[in-house]
């Protein structure tokens, strides 16, 4: 493991304690899990980003002209 030496703001360092200890974990717990989810929120952001790019309109629509033209069920009408 790393070791990573962080400064913050007393009121943030006061609400991180209260929020760890109210969750059960320790505070090295809590960052170690918010910083994961930030990685895996920014790298998703770049999947969608790059997913999307590949797409088209036309591809869509080709997709949108397979499906049946029925009414919805009963239970997905808005």
């Amino acid at each position: 493991m790393s070791m990573l030496s962080l400064r913050l703001p007393k009121s943030m360092y006061r609400d991180l304690k209260e929020i760890a200890q109210k969750e059960g974990i320790s505070m090295n717990q809590f960052i170690t899990i918010a910083i994961a989810e930030k990685i895996v929120t920014l790298e998703t952001l770049d999947y969608l980003e790059q997913r999307a790019a590949r797409g088209s309109r036309e591809k869509l629509l080709e997709v949108l002209a397979k499906a049946p033209d029925v009414e919805p069920e009963e239970y997905d009408r808005l």
